[in-house]
């Protein structure tokens, strides 16, 4: 019985998927925040520059 809990104490297979997990969540809600700040300014170039066409 000791081996399978040591086994399962060295396992460390969750704790680096939850980092993993961790790490995706992040970058995902940064490139939010940048859509979201850069946005803005995008679609007043785009008005601009339809504006300028007849």
């Amino acid at each position: 019985m000791n081996k399978e809990q040591d086994t399962l104490r060295n396992n460390e297979d969750g704790a680096t998927s939850i980092e993993y997990a961790l790490i995706a969540s992040l970058i995902a809600g940064v490139i939010g925040l940048t859509v979201s700040a850069i946005g803005g300014t995008v679609l007043n170039m785009f008005t601009i520059a339809a504006a300028m066409f007849p």
